[in-house]
């Protein structure tokens, strides 16, 4: 019998260095020593936010193919759907906060470090316009690297395709919030993360556009402690919260509430 423990019983924590045991990171997924947030799965995150047996997933019936012929593109997509299950890097779909009807899009970095392709593109867009059909709130928790490059220009196209759809959104008088939580970089930072109505950062979360290595070699600077921070942004303006996890249902079920009593219908 060995006397290692079972694959998986203990980690490193990626800020602090320590082994922390499974049972320690707790419902949260919190370091106990350092308090780093780990990074969440889309079914991680539904699983916290909504009300239990209420997602009910979009069926886009949508695959990703390689048409760039990316070299081991295909291999690296066979391997993300393995590894976490999902199909690709963003889950979409009807659910319920305390009873509230909203539209979850929830991306995944555990995918692909949640890149935006042509596929999470076609998703995210579809989840707008049945929202907006059906007069739903939308909630968006962004988790993201960026574009994704095996895609090239197709990928960066996404960007705009999706703020052309938070516009019609937006014009239809409906409320879309977005949730910024560790990492939410690159084109997805610089496009359609920060045009909510109401923008919310995770504890803990990194946000930006280039990473901080990058920043410094081009320019070079000596940037500020807490760079890309969420609790930097907030200082700056330009989110209008920042909420730890235990606490982010039920600042969004105040939010939905909030819509509802202001007189607005919704639909479920």
């Amino acid at each position: 019998m060995s006397h290692y423990p079972a694959a998986g019983t203990w980690t490193s924590c990626p800020a602090c260095g320590r082994h922390v045991h499974q049972s320690q990171w707790g419902r949260w997924q919190q370091c106990p020593y350092c308090h780093y947030w780990q990074r969440l799965t889309a079914n991680e995150r539904l699983t916290q936010l909504v009300d239990p047996e209420s997602f009910e997933a979009l069926n886009s019936g949508m695959t990703t193919q390689d048409e760039l012929h990316f070299p081991n593109y295909t291999e690296k997509l066979a391997q993300a759907r393995a590894t976490t299950g999902q199909a690709e890097a963003v889950t979409t779909g009807w659910a319920r906060l305390a009873n509230w009807p909203a539209m979850l899009i929830v991306m995944d970095s555990h995918f692909m470090m949640g890149t935006l392709n042509t596929t999470v593109t076609r998703k995210i867009i579809a989840a707008l316009q049945q929202a907006r059909q059906r007069q739903v709130p939308v909630i968006m928790v962004t988790a993201s690297g960026g574009a994704r490059m095996q895609e090239g220009l197709y990928a960066l196209v996404g960007m705009n395709l999706i703020l052309a759809e938070v516009a019609r959104f937006s014009a239809a008088k409906l409320p879309l919030i977005t949730v910024l939580t560790d990492p939410t970089m690159g084109g997805v930072s610089a496009s359609f993360a920060f045009k909510g109505d109401i923008i919310v950062a995770e504890a803990g979360a990194k946000i930006g556009f280039a990473g901080a290595r990058v920043i410094q070699q081009t320019m070079p600077t000596v940037l500020p402690a807490g760079f890309q921070s969420a609790t930097s942004l907030l200082e700056q303006g330009q989110l209008d919260a920042v909420v730890a996890r235990p606490q982010l249902r039920d600042y969004l079920v105040t939010i939905l509430a909030s819509y509802q009593q202001s007189g607005r219908p919704q639909h479920g």
